[in-house]
Formats: C-alpha cells, sequence, structure tokens
C-alpha cells in the first residue's frame, strides 16, 4: 500500500501522507513553511476546536448547517480536544502566512475528515467546517479565547498563590530587622514583613491590571469575517456564536464593540503583553532581591538562606546557587523580549487585518504559561522555603552609621553627617560617636537609634 494519497485543493492536487487526517491545503503550507519545526502553542489549538465547536452550534441554531453535519463536527471537535497527540494532527508551522489561514485551513480539514468518517458522506472544510467564517476573524479570536483562558486557569492562580505565599512569610518574618539598602548601600531599617509586603503589593497590582485585561480579550473579532462586514455569515452568528463559546468554555464572551478594529489591529494583545512585561518585571525584582539577600554565606550579605536543591559547580564542591531566583529571571528577560516581538506584529495591521498573527499567539501564549509556572516555582522553591540568617542581620544593622538619620530632628543633617562620616572612618558604632558628640545621654541615644524603632517611621 501507498505511503501517501492524493488530495484536491483550488490549486491542484498534491500527495499527502495517508494517515494525515489533515489535506492539501494544510500539506501545502508543511511544504511551503519549513522553518522553526514549531507549530502553535496547544492551548491556542485548543481554544481554535473550541471555536470551530462553538461555530459550529451557532450555524445549526441559525439554519446554516444540517443537524446531522453540525453534530458531527462537534463531536470530532470534542475527541479532537482530549487527543494525547493533538499537535500531531497540527504540524504547521507557526512562522507560516500571516493571517493564520494554513492553521485555519488545517483544523477544517481535520475536522472535516473526522466528521465525514462518522457520517459516511463528504464534509466539506470550507462549506461546512468553515461555514460563516474567515481565517481573518477565527485566529484573531483563537488569540483572545486562548490567552482569557491561559489567564483563567494558569497565570491569576499562580500570582494568587504567589502573594498568598509572600504574605505568609512576611507575616512570620516580623521580628527580623534588617538594614535597608538604597543605591544597593546601607540606609535605614526595614522589617523583613515590610520588605515582603512591598513584593505582595507588586503582585496584587499585577494581579488586578491582569484581570482587567482578562475582560477586554473576552471580546471577540468572530462574526466579521473577511474584512468586518460580515460577509458570508448569519447576521445574527456572532451573537449566538459567543453565547455557544460561552458555554463550551465557561467564560463570558461577546462580540467586539466594533469588528473592524478587532480583525484589523492586535490593540489588545499589544496591551495585554505589555502587562506581562510589568508582571516580569516584578518578578525579576523579587528575583534579584532574593539573590542578594541569599548572596555569599560569607563574603556576600547573607541576610537569608534559600533552599539548596542542587549542587552549584562542577568544580567547587559545596558550592549553592540562588537557581530558582536565576530560572525566574531569565523567563522574565524572555517575556520582555516577547513582548518586544508582539509590539512589532501590534504595528502590521495593514489596512483590514494584521499580519502577523501566529507570531503573536505564540508569544503571547508562552509568555502567559512561563510567567506561570515561573510565579509557582518562586512561591514553593525561594520564598516559603528561606530561612533566615539573625546573626547575619544585626552584625550590620548596630554597626550601621546611617542611624544616626534619626537624630536629624535634634542635632540637625550636618552635624548628624559629621557623626556618620566619622563612624564609618572609625568603623566605630554610631552610638559610641554620637555620644562623644552630642549632649544626649547613653538611654536617649539608645532609644533614638533602636533599629526596631525606626522601622516605624515618625519623629
Amino acid at each position: 500500500m501507498s505511503d501517501t494519497r492524493k488530495e484536491h485543493d483550488s490549486m491542484g492536487e498534491l500527495e499527502v501522507p495517508a494517515d494525515a487526517l489533515y489535506g492539501a491545503q494544510t500539506q501545502r503550507a508543511l511544504n511551503n513553511f519549513k522553518i522553526s519545526g514549531r507549530p502553535l502553542p496547544h492551548s491556542f489549538l485548543q481554544a481554535l476546536l473550541q471555536i470551530k465547536a462553538a461555530a459550529a452550534k451557532a450555524n445549526l441554531q441559525l439554519d446554516c448547517l444540517s443537524e446531522d453535519i453540525a453534530t458531527a463536527i462537534i463531536i470530532s471537535c470534542d475527541e479532537l480536544s482530549q487527543s494525547k497527540d493533538l499537535e500531531k494532527h497540527f504540524p504547521v508551522d507557526v512562522f507560516q502566512t500571516g493571517s493564520g489561514t494554513s492553521t485555519n485551513m488545517n483544523a477544517n480539514e481535520v475536522i472535516a475528515t473526522l466528521a465525514s468518517r462518522k457520517l459516511n458522506k463528504s464534509v466539506s472544510p470550507n462549506d461546512h467546517v468553515n461555514f460563516g467564517q474567515s481565517s481573518n476573524d477565527v485566529i484573531p479570536s483563537a488569540i483572545h479565547v486562548s490567552a482569557a483562558m491561559q489567564l483563567e486557569e494558569y497565570l491569576l492562580p499562580a500570582l494568587r498563590h504567589l502573594q498568598k505565599t509572600i504574605d505568609s512569610k512576611s507575616h512570620s518574618l516580623a521580628r527580623y530587622t534588617k538594614t535597608g539598602r538604597t543605591h544597593l548601600m546601607d540606609a535605614m531599617p526595614i522589617t523583613l514583613e515590610q520588605a515582603l509586603s512591598a513584593w505582595s503589593n507588586q503582585i496584587s497590582q499585577n494581579i488586578e491590571q491582569l484581570q482587567h485585561m482578562q475582560t477586554r480579550v473576552q471580546h471577540l473579532a468572530q462574526g466579521g469575517t473577511a474584512v468586518g462586514t460580515g460577509i458570508n455569515t448569519h447576521p445574527d452568528f456572532s451573537r449566538t456564536f459567543n453565547q455557544a463559546l460561552s458555554e463550551i468554555t465557561g467564560l463570558s464572551f461577546s462580540p467586539a464593540d466594533n469588528l473592524f478594529a478587532a480583525i484589523s489591529t492586535q490593540d489588545t494583545a499589544v496591551a495585554l503583553s505589555g502587562q506581562l512585561k510589568t508582571l516580569a518585571v516584578s518578578l525579576m525584582k523579587i528575583s534579584n532581591d532574593l539573590r542578594w539577600m541569599n548572596s555569599g554565606p560569607l563574603a556576600g550579605l547573607g541576610e537569608i538562606q534559600l533552599e539548596a536543591l542542587q549542587p552549584g559547580s562542577s568544580i567547587m564542591p559545596g558550592k549553592v546557587n540562588p537557581v530558582i531566583p536565576e530560572a525566574v529571571a531569565m523567563v522574565a528577560a524572555q517575556v520582555m523580549g516577547n513582548d518586544t516581538a508582539i509590539t512589532v506584529g501590534g504595528q502590521s495591521g495593514s489596512f483590514e487585518l494584521n499580519v502577523m498573527l501566529p507570531m503573536i499567539a505564540m508569544n503571547l501564549l508562552n509568555s502567559i504559561e512561563w510567567l506561570a509556572n515561573a510565579s509557582d516555582h518562586l512561591a514553593d522553591k525561594a520564598i516559603a522555603s528561606f530561612s533566615v540568617n539573625q546573626d547575619k542581620l544585626e552584625e550590620a544593622l548596630h554597626r550601621n552609621p546611617i542611624l544616626v538619620t534619626a537624630l536629624n530632628p535634634i542635632i540637625g543633617y550636618n552635624k548628624a553627617a559629621e557623626i556618620a562620616k566619622q563612624a564609618y572612618k572609625e568603623k566605630r558604632p554610631v552610638i559610641d560617636v554620637a555620644k562623644e558628640h552630642t549632649d544626649l545621654s547613653v538611654d536617649e541615644l539608645e532609644a533614638l537609634l533602636d533599629p526596631s524603632k525606626l522601622t516605624r517611621g515618625g519623629l
């Protein structure tokens, strides 16, 4: 038996692997785009199948498809969604036609093949599976649907877990006071609880902004078809489709306010990517704080000790490195790079269609997935499990000449600066120098320069 079969499309005949569910248009894309070897992300393909199922339900309800064909399409989409080798049927390279037409037709052909087998009659990829649709509204909608689902199911839960972990750790560290640092230089004291509260607030703000963006990505281009006019689809298709998709996914989707804008631009994806970049910045800041606080253990700050997860060197025995914060920082850097690509892609809305859709989809979904995984790792393998080196904290804290700041209201800034400089120069505790240059008693100085009191602010 031959290992290929002949398939036809509007451009003619060509050979397709005999066991492939896809047809001629997918094969042409495989022949044309041998670039990265990477298909679109799994979450995108799942969203695409949900869109095809919702479209079939809507077209059935609107009497645009017969019940047997619509049902076969819906069942085929469900079966593919449950398949463990989904990517096998969707091999088209992400770097393809900018509209994503090759991937849309890949889905249409695979679904049509399965539906035809169920009915023992021909189901058309274009006339049935793709009825009332265009790649130009399907692919932008799939970007939004997959992003919304990934936010709901993965990233937002991961961030809530991260914030909860930070808060729990923060409350357990309230008794520890450390030297604050600005410009990486000694500054006024701060408690570890206060330090971690900043991290928590960063994550809280990211959650709030991502929830706002999730609402925006749940407005879809579907129903605009080729250029936004809705040509070749039922006037009620967009509304009916969104109702069906909402039932399938459990999220509330609705038609975009302007279908022309939803097809010709990717402004919402760019905005979401920008918020993901902000989250990446937050995670990098937290990771770098952890790395600095953990540095040493002898020649660095050594304020905390991260969980030892693996040997840190192939040549230096006993060395342990802050591997989780490093991994998270690399994810953050890559997300920033993804955002640049998405930003460039967003500019490629030439007249009625953006033509960098697959690349935008890949980078957006990768950013969401990696940030979710990184957040879980940072919570469970770094923040929850680090210990505090109290002796190291106190060693630097009480010798910190910057404590003299507390005396500014009493002796003035210039006098306090002289005391601090002398304490630095002579490497003496600031309280000893202050005792020599002020009329304040030791008891008064100890009360005024108490590091834990200084963390509470005020005069």
